[in-house]
């Protein structure tokens, strides 16, 4: 197939597209730079122009998916109406909205990245969205405590802390997810809607507030999201 002209902007974004389709399908230690450049449709001079290597092409996956990732943060934290525990549960609240809506495909990304090959895009994509939303954690706690409707003495430190626990999430949804599939929806209901409760208590002991404040989850969010998985 001949290749077209493109602008660099156009270019580096089809890469981007062709790298997550890819990494996601064939896992990213499977997938190598001949077959990026196929799916491309573009020459190895030409990939080398736009990225360096395939991490750095796998950097630029894992970039473009915190920033859709903090778009969902700035709205949050652009309302003046909320204090921190408004914040919290607003986010709380919109994710679970979001889990619902795009449960057949957070399915297949839970899938893609759960596969022991793909630990390294597992971890890197963590990583780039914790990055992006560290800042507006810290921000929030500091916030909190200066209110007085959250105890975060060291923000600092407890907002890395919230984030290591929010790993659990996607892995305990994963095995919901796979229960549901071998045909155990109420066991998954039961398992998943346990786990988001305990979740629910420790953040909130961690911040030292009453239990029944942070609104992680709600009833039948968990059946909700499984049932709209299948």
């Amino acid at each position: 197939m001949p290749r077209v002209k493109k602008s660099p902007d156009v270019r580096t974004n089809e890469l981007i597209d062709c790298a997550e389709r890819l990494f996601f399908e064939q896992g990213y230690e499977n997938t190598t730079v001949n077959d990026l450049i196929r799916e491309a449709n573009v020459s190895k001079g030409a990939f080398y122009h736009y990225f360096v290597s395939k991490e750095a092409l796998l950097e630029a996956v894992a970039a473009r998916m915190a920033r859709h990732s903090l778009k969902e943060l700035q709205t949050v934290f652009e309302d003046p109406s909320l204090d921190a525990v408004g914040q919290l549960n607003a986010l709380f609240a919109g994710s679970r909205r979001l889990k619902v809506e795009m449960a057949p495909q957070l399915k297949n990304t839970f899938n893609a990245l759960f596969k022991p090959e793909n630990i390294v895009l597992y971890h890197r994509i963590d990583a780039a969205v914790s990055a992006v939303t560290l800042p507006f954690l810290t921000e929030l706690l500091r916030r909190g405590h200066k209110e007085g409707s959250l105890d975060a003495p060291d923000p600092e430190v407890l907002a890395p802390m919230l984030l290591y626990l929010r790993l659990g999430v996607a892995k305990t949804m994963h095995r919901a997810l796979q229960q549901t599939e071998a045909g155990d929806l109420d066991g998954a209901a039961r398992t998943l809607d346990g786990w988001m409760r305990t979740y629910g208590m420790a953040v909130e002991r961690l911040l030292k507030i009453p239990e029944g404040t942070i609104e992680v989850t709600e009833p039948g969010f968990s059946r909700a999201f499984l049932e709209a998985s299948v």
